[in-house]
């Protein structure tokens, strides 16, 4: 999930209460089945990147530490929301902070979601130079996800242009990592879409809209699927 996403267009706070609120129901839906194991890496963009401060003179390790600090205070804002709709809820920082939440450790992670608790991963990998796309696609080969899921706001999927700039713009059903990663689609910084194509981890892209995650959990085809087939066409 990017930091935007927790921002609002409407107003200028940088985490808007209402739009964290409805992306926690949305989550806690999905979870209400049960049988689903449910992580979530989360970005800082409505905080801070890395690279606005890097290009104005600020050394980039600094700049990109700054960027991880402030998506720990995202993680902890969508914490909040996830237990107000009574989901059991755990941040695992990348970065030591042990007064506000508890280390990365990947067994712990496992048995949390094991016990039924949404995982906030924050901090993304804890190392400067490293996106959090980049972290999303390591902790889910960590994790053993079966999925990556990126839910976008207001876009349906992966479309064969900008639709800021081409209006005709068309959604995009099915690809694979390389296709995606020739054609410059920017789904993922090419490192973390390397590491899911290394890995035949697939990547689901769709539209934030009420019902998506569970649409998507379920096994519907919602949005596209960036995927590596396997040999022998399995």
């Amino acid at each position: 999930m990017s930091g935007e996403a927790l921002a609002s267009a409407a107003s200028d706070e940088t985490i808007d209460a209402a739009t964290v609120e409805r992306m926690a129901k949305e989550m806690a839906i999905a979870m209400d089945g049960g049988g689903l194991e449910l992580a979530v890496v989360v970005g800082g963009g409505n905080i801070w990147r890395g690279t606005t401060g890097a290009s104005g003179g600020m050394d980039r390790a600094t700049s990109d530490t700054m960027g991880m600090l402030g998506t720990v205070i995202n993680a902890l804002a969508l914490q909040d929301a996830l237990e107000q709709q009574d989901q059991p809820t755990r941040v695992l920082t990348a970065l030591a902070m042990a007064e506000v939440a508890e280390p990365y450790i990947r067994r712990r992670a496992i048995r949390h979601l094991e016990k039924g608790r949404i995982v906030i991963f924050a901090a993304g990998t804890g190392n400067p130079f490293f996106t959090t796309d980049t972290a999303a696609a390591l902790r889910a080969l960590e994790i053993g996800a079966e999925a990556i899921l990126m839910a976008k706001n207001g876009v349906e999927g992966v479309l064969d242009g900008d639709p800021r700039v081409k209006l005709d713009a068309k959604l995009i059903p099915e690809l694979t990592h390389l296709q995606a990663i020739e054609q410059g689609l920017k789904v993922m910084d090419t490192t973390a879409l390397s590491l899911c194509m290394d890995n035949n981890l697939p990547i689901h892209v769709f539209e934030l809209a009420p019902g998506n995650i569970g649409r998507v959990v379920s096994g519907e085809s919602v949005g596209t699927l960036i995927s590596t087939p396997t040999e022998g066409g399995a």
